[in-house]
């Protein structure tokens, strides 16, 4: 009789308590899984990030301030819907920078944008744009090109009067929670694993950041429960944190699956 009452109360008063704290509870089994779990692995975009760009360094060239360059940037690319450029302004906003006044704004089709202020012509926009103008980063901005170019980051340049003026290295934001996330798995002895479809140097760069044990790059969203399965096939108990998005089979395929709840429709 005990037992017939304590159960169902516990498995009640816990359900309660986890969807008032915002965790809904699908598989009350996956509860009694999660004490053997010994590696969690994570998905990057939108999990441990925040899926939008911030811009992370700034570097000038020809005396021009960090902060003007920024806020002509950001007035250039007023008009652009592209995440790189919602970065850039994202970053004037923070600064609380006031924009000047551009016009005659043009986007150059995979190239960036074009515009004119105070009688000069500006460009904003990646390598590509360089190729197009045919220009070369100068001496000074080279060493923030490869800085940037090692850590995975997005190279954006401001150009004025065909001459490079500033750059911008701009990466996916890490969320400000992950590291806690991570080094508290550390605390209780979990390894800690991390997917993505982005490149070396980007999953490099994220999982040096947060102390990650191991990490999987380039992987395509069907070959994502592969890498689980492969944990699996090494003996671990895996659970997998994602979005539930483009990772649904990894987190059917996991011991445990957790998704979200910024990227799920519960």
């Amino acid at each position: 009789h005990a037992l017939g009452l304590a159960v169902p109360l516990v498995v009640a008063i816990t359900t309660s308590m986890a969807a008032s704290n915002g965790v809904l509870v699908r598989d009350r089994l996956a509860l009694e899984e999660a004490r053997e779990v010994d590696t969690v692995i994570f998905d990057k975009t939108g999990t441990l990030t925040e899926g939008q760009f911030g811009v992370v360094d700034i570097a000038t060239a020809d005396g021009l301030e960090e902060e003007e360059a920024l806020a002509l940037t950001a007035a250039i690319e007023g008009d652009s819907e592209h995440t790189i450029a919602r970065g850039i302004r994202r970053a004037a906003e923070e600064r609380g920078l006031s924009l000047p006044q551009v016009s005659e704004f043009e986007a150059i089709k995979g190239r960036g944008v074009r515009a004119t202020h105070g009688g000069h012509t500006v460009h904003v926009g990646g390598p590509r744009l360089l190729e197009m103008l045919e220009l070369e980063v100068p001496d000074p901005l080279v060493s923030f090109r490869k800085r940037a170019q090692s850590k995975g980051q997005s190279a954006i340049y401001l150009v004025r009067d065909e001459q490079v003026a500033a750059a911008f290295a701009l990466a996916d934001v890490i969320r400000p929670e992950s590291q806690q996330v991570v080094d508290r798995l550390h605390d209780m002895g979990i390894e800690v694993a991390m997917l993505t479809g982005d490149s070396k140097a980007v999953a490099k760069a994220v999982a040096d950041e947060l102390g990650i044990d191991q990490y999987f790059a380039e992987v395509l969203p069907e070959h994502k429960d592969q890498k689980v399965q492969q944990l699996q096939d090494e003996g671990k108990r895996v659970a997998m944190v994602g979005d539930g998005v483009n990772d649904a089979p990894a987190l059917t395929r996991a011991d445990v699956g957790i998704a979200i709840g910024s990227g799920t429709d519960v």
